[in-house]
């Protein structure tokens, strides 16, 4: 049976787009290359009955109006782009692409691969030309996982086609799915938007975990100064500090084949990648001053995925604190209700049922994540010593990064 739409790649961007289409009424086949992202039962049956069918027959996907490609473009040992699952995702497509069909990637790449790099590879494997014979464009993903207030209805989609018309059909498609669409120059300027708001993130990350290490050495209530600071309307937008930067949209400078990196972005990803660093730190002060060491301290973890209320580990910055600590050799714990098993150094870390009774058994408790099942207020009277990496417990509830 036809679908309008292909989603290649069942990941943590493909996924939400194929939810997106199918609760906007357009029947959607699923395509999986690389690790797929988790879905709980019920909402599978949910994208199920109405119009979502996974597809194993890569014949299938010459039968759509629309194919998005999403697969996975982590970085490799090198640390650029590894755009080998890309490559197989489009030659997958090519081999069945049929005239007028609208080939749109949504992969975190560098510019100019669309046309460098993809369009090749559709062209050739299909025999058809891009722009001529079918369209092609770039859209980077918008996804933020949980935000139950922007979803995709409502956020804005870039498109940028490799021509007029190609941006057109883009349009006409995601125009079915969002309020907006905001119309780049080119495929170009479309992939260098995910690059821009993918690294402001990262920065001023960096910029407020610079400030939260003076502040504690100048023994300033960072968390205080931020309150304050975000009233101002105008030229201040208010981040927060953390444990590390998690999740999968790592951050990318322009360091592509004839481009140099971004020098604030380079400064950013070594702040940000220090401070599990730091957190060990604190912790190894804290106990310090209460008489204790960092070896044969019982330490609990609360928290170990890489943003609140969400299952994902992705880059979590719990993984690199608790291998320092058991490095230490601190006897490590952990309590997170989204993740019922955890390994560090291929060693099962136990974990805590009742959560106030280890609190107050453990020499240091580490808030990691703020997961909203969290009785933050119980858990600073009951842990005998607390270090809030969140900014979350009440005013002098606790030891705040």
């Amino acid at each position: 049976m036809p679908a309008d739409l292909a989603v290649i790649g069942l990941g943590q961007l493909g996924l939400p787009l194929a939810q997106a289409a199918v609760s906007a009424g357009i029947s959607t086949l699923g395509y999986q290359c690389g690790d797929p992202a988790p879905l709980a039962a019920a909402d599978l049956r949910r994208m199920l009955s109405t119009g979502f069918r996974p597809a194993t027959n890569p014949a299938e996907l010459g039968r759509v109006r629309t194919a998005v490609i999403c697969a996975p473009t982590p970085r490799g040992a090198d640390g650029a782009l590894d755009l080998g699952q890309l490559a197989d995702a489009a030659r997958t497509l090519a081999a069945h692409l049929r005239p007028h069909t609208t080939v749109i990637l949504e992969s975190p790449v560098y510019p100019g691969t669309t046309e460098e790099f993809l369009r090749p590879l559709l062209e050739e494997g299909s025999g058809l030309r891009a722009g001529r014979d079918f369209h092609l464009a770039y859209s980077p993903s918008r996804v933020d996982p949980g935000n139950r207030d922007h979803t995709p209805a409502n956020t804005p989609k870039v498109i940028g086609g490799l021509t007029p018309a190609c941006t057109e059909s883009a349009a006409a498609f995601y125009g079915r799915l969002t309020d907006k669409v905001v119309r780049a120059r080119g495929p170009r300027e479309a992939e260098t938007v995910q690059l821009l708001e993918t690294n402001y993130r990262h920065v001023n990350i960096a910029l407020v975990n610079e400030m939260a290490v003076l502040c504690h050495d100048l023994g300033v209530d960072l968390w205080d100064v931020i309150r304050c600071a975000e009233t101002k309307p105008f030229g201040f937008q208010a981040f927060r500090p953390g444990p590390g930067v998690g999740g999968h949209a790592v951050p990318r400078d322009l360091a592509g084949p004839r481009t140099r990196s971004l020098r604030m972005v380079e400064l950013a990803q070594q702040v940000n990648n220090h401070m599990p660093q730091y957190v060990i730190q604190r912790a190894a002060t804290l106990l310090n001053e209460h008489g204790k060491s960092a070896r044969g301290a019982r330490v609990l973890l609360l928290g170990v995925t890489y943003k609140a209320d969400h299952a994902d580990q992705q880059g979590s910055p719990a993984k690199e604190i608790a291998t320092r600590l058991m490095e230490l050799g601190a006897a490590v714990s952990y309590h997170d209700p989204l993740v019922p098993s955890w390994s560090i150094l291929d060693r099962p870390v136990p974990r805590v049922d009742s959560l106030y009774e280890a609190a107050a058994d453990a020499d240091l408790t580490i808030l990691l994540q703020q997961h909203r099942t969290y009785d933050l207020q119980g858990l600073s009277v009951k842990a005998q010593l607390l270090l809030d990496t969140r900014g979350a417990t009440p005013t002098g509830a606790a030891h705040r990064l």
